[in-house]
């Protein structure tokens, strides 16, 4: 089979490798049938990420089933399935707290896509071994179109995490989205679709902005600290400066989340942030755990996850096409 690599800047090449194998009557091996970019992915495409190249890259699919194990009973062949970006067991202790991206039966930060924690092979390959089947496989509702969801491995499930359980405890709260990428499109469909009772996106890319604005989100092209405006603010960009703006615009004891990839230094408005009194989290998501209600979102009607996908791709374009700028390009099988 062939795994898409990631060499250098810029840069990926097919590179052949055996194909995976069962190794325990609970594992899987699943082909993916549209797959996308994370936001992360741009940014190690970019040169900004800390692991050196070669490794193999992606780590957002649907996928189909090729093959399971005879201990497998959640999924069989033939269904297309959502893939979670980390590597879960489901039955350890942080599993059944739902903290599946700390999973202790593999080695810590175990991921698609990255050599961190092992390596696992990436989800722009032609064949993936899945080792925790039913635990980790989510089977894709019936109606739910693969392309609209190959981001719910990660950036679309993220999202609905990013919001959702804030505005269950906060109806009609005012949400600030400062954002770069996928995620914070997401965000905004998602929290009107929720109830928020405005929401700014903040994004110098006036075709997000339009994007954004289809979704019911007033827009802007950079952000002034609003203070006392919003009770929830969502950070995407992995940057440090905008992760403070956001923080400065916050209510008295707002939520902020930062999903942003921070991969250089910076510096917080600590005092502000005290004297306002603010929550922050900055995390991997635990996306397992959120892949089944962000799917019922998704097949509600109430939203639109398509509208985020800037280019359908062939497969055998992934050399040439994953390196070009693109908002949410994804990637499908032509027999599929």
């Amino acid at each position: 089979m062939r795994e898409l690599t990631y060499v250098a800047k810029r840069t990926v090449e097919w590179r052949e490798a055996p194909d995976p194998k069962l190794q325990s009557g609970g594992e899987a091996i699943v082909a993916p049938v549209a797959a996308t970019s994370c936001d992360v992915d741009s940014s190690i495409l970019a040169g900004h990420g800390f692991i050196d190249p070669p490794f193999a890259l992606g780590h957002e699919c649907v996928a189909r089933v090729v093959e399971t194990g005879d201990a497998v009973t959640a999924v069989a062949p033939g269904d297309l399935v959502v893939v979670p970006w980390s590597i879960n067991c489901g039955t350890c202790e942080r599993c059944r707290a739902g903290l599946t991206a700390h999973c202790t039966a593999v080695p810590y930060m175990a991921m698609y896509g990255a050599p961190i924690g092992g390596s696992w092979g990436g989800l722009f390959s032609d064949l993936v071994r899945v080792p925790y089947a039913d635990a980790m496989l989510v089977p894709l509702p019936a109606g739910l179109d693969p392309v609209a969801m190959a981001s719910a491995s990660d950036n679309w499930s993220l999202a609905w995490r990013l919001v959702a359980p804030h505005l269950k405890a906060r109806p009609g709260a005012r949400v600030l989205v400062v954002a770069r990428g996928s995620i914070g499109l997401y965000v905004c469909d998602i929290a009107r679709a929720l109830g928020a009772s405005e929401v700014l996106y903040v994004d110098p890319d006036p075709e997000h902005r339009t994007l954004a604005r289809a979704f019911g989100a007033a827009t802007a092209e950079a952000l002034e600290p609003v203070p006392q405006g919003y009770d929830i603010a969502v950070e995407a960009t992995g940057r440090v400066d905008q992760l403070g703006l956001a923080v400065k615009s916050l209510i008295p004891e707002g939520i902020c989340e930062s999903a942003g990839n921070h991969f250089r230094p910076g510096e917080l408005p600590l005092l502000d942030m005290y004297l306002t009194g603010v929550t922050l989290r900055i995390a991997r998501d635990n996306v397992r755990a959120h892949i089944p209600d962000a799917l019922e979102l998704a097949a509600s009607g109430k939203v639109a996850p398509e509208k985020v996908v800037s280019h359908v791709i062939g497969w055998e374009d992934l050399p040439t096409a994953l390196p070009e700028k693109h908002l949410k390009p994804v990637f499908v099988r032509a027999d599929d």
